[in-house]
C-alpha cells in the first residue's frame, strides 16, 4: 500500500496495524495484535521504508505531537550525536528522523527547538558528519554546543543509589519539554544503548558514571524529575558489532523499525530484544524497572504494530 493511501484509509478510527507475522528475532515487538486506543499503547513499533515516514505513521498513533508539545514552548530533542562518523555506519541517531522531530514540533506550535549532545568525539565534526546539524538547520531547528563545562549545571537526583547529583546541560533545564531520540545499539559497556543510557548525553560529568557502577547510574539518573515526554528508539539502521562506535557499516543491520514510547523502560526492553538479547541481562532495564521507572514485561505490554 502506498504511504498515502495508508494515511488516507488510517483516518477518523486511528491508524490501524497490519501486524506481521515474526520477523527475524524481533518477533516479540511485531507479531501480535494491537489494541485500538492510543492512550493504552505501551509502545507505538513502526516498520517502513524510511524513518521520516515512519515517524509520520508513529507519531499519529501516540496521538499526535499536539499530545506532547504546546504552543510557544520551548523544546529540546536529544538525539544521539557522539561519535565522527556517517549515518551509514549507524553509530548516531538518523538525521532524517531528527529532522522529522523537527518539523512535527514545529507543526504543534513549538517556539523553539533546540539540539545538542555531549559528544564522544569532536563536537564540530559529530555534528557536521553525522548529518544531524544540518538535517536541524533545514528543519527550522537550532544545534547548540555542549561541549564546555560552562553549559552544565549542579542537580540532585533524589534517591539515588550510586548517583545522587550530576551536572546537567542547561538546555534541558530550561526547556519545557524534551524528545529522547536514542539510535539501538550494541555497546561494549553497557550491553545495549537506548533511551535511558542516551541520557549519558545530557550530563557533563559522565565518567563518575563509569567508574561507579555504570548500569547503577544509568538507572539512578532516570529518577531525576526532569524526565523526556517521549522517547523515538530509532532502529532504522543497527549496529550489532563493535558499538558503540562502530568499524564499518559490515557492522549495521537494515531493521527498517522505530519505537515510540512515554515509558523509556519499556521501549529499551523491547530494544533489546530487536538486539536478540534478553531485557534482564541488559542490567540497568531490569535496574530501572526495579525502582519503579517503567515496565519492561513485553508479554503484559500493548504494543500497537504497524507495518508501512
Amino acid at each position: 500500500m502506498k504511504r498515502r493511501n495508508f494515511l488516507k484509509s488510517s483516518m477518523g478510527a486511528g491508524i490501524a496495524a497490519a501486524a506481521a507475522a515474526s520477523i527475524g528475532s524481533y518477533g516479540k515487538v511485531f507479531g501480535a495484535e494491537a489494541p485500538k486506543m492510543a492512550s493504552d499503547y505501551d509502545i507505538v513499533a513502526v516498520k517502513g521504508p524510511d524513518p521520516a515516514s515512519m515517524f509520520d505513521i508513529g507519531i499519529q498513533a501516540m496521538g499526535g505531537m499536539g499530545k506532547f508539545v504546546s504552543k510557544g514552548q520551548r523544546v529540546v530533542v536529544k538525539p544521539n550525536i557522539g561519535w565522527d562518523v556517517v549515518p551509514d555506519r549507524a553509530a548516531n541517531t538518523n538525521p532524517e528522523l531528527v529532522k522529522r522531530i523537527v518539523e512535527h514540533c514545529f507543526k504543534a506550535g513549538a517556539g523553539e527547538v533546540l539540539v545538542f549532545d555531549h559528544t564522544c568525539d569532536n563536537w564540530i565534526k559529530c555534528y557536521k558528519n553525522s548529518g544531524i546539524e544540518q538535517a536541524v538547520k533545514d528543519a527550522g531547528g537550532k544545534i547548540v554546543p555542549a561541549d564546555s563545562e560552562s553549559y552544565y549545571k549542579p542537580v540532585t537526583i533524589p534517591n539515588g543509589k550510586r548517583l545522587t547529583s550530576a551536572k546537567v546541560h542547561e538546555a534541558i533545564l530550561d526547556c519545557d519539554v524534551f524528545i529522547n531520540v536514542p539510535v539501538l545499539k550494541v555497546h561494549g559497556g553497557a550491553i545495549m544503548t537506548g533511551a535511558l543510557k542516551n541520557m549519558m548525553g545530557v550530563v557533563w560529568d559522565r565518567g563518575f558514571w563509569h567508574k561507579n557502577d555504570l548500569n547503577q547510574c544509568i538507572a539512578d539518573y532516570a529518577l531525576y524529575p526532569k524526565k523526556p515526554v517521549l522517547n523515538v528508539l530509532d532502529a532504522y539502521n543497527v549496529m550489532l558489532r563493535n558499538g558503540p562506535r562502530g568499524v564499518s557499516v559490515e557492522d549495521v543491520q537494515n531493521m527498517q523499525s522505530q519505537l515510540l514510547s512515554t515509558d523509556w523502560v519499556a521501549v529499551d526492553a523491547a530494544g533489546a530484544k530487536m538486539l536478540s538479547l534478553e531485557p534482564k541481562n541488559v542490567k540497568y532495564i531490569p535496574i530501572a524497572a526495579g525502582m519503579g521507572l517503567g515496565k519492561m514485561d513485553l508479554e503484559k505490554m500493548n504494543i500497537h504494530r504497524i507495518k508501512i
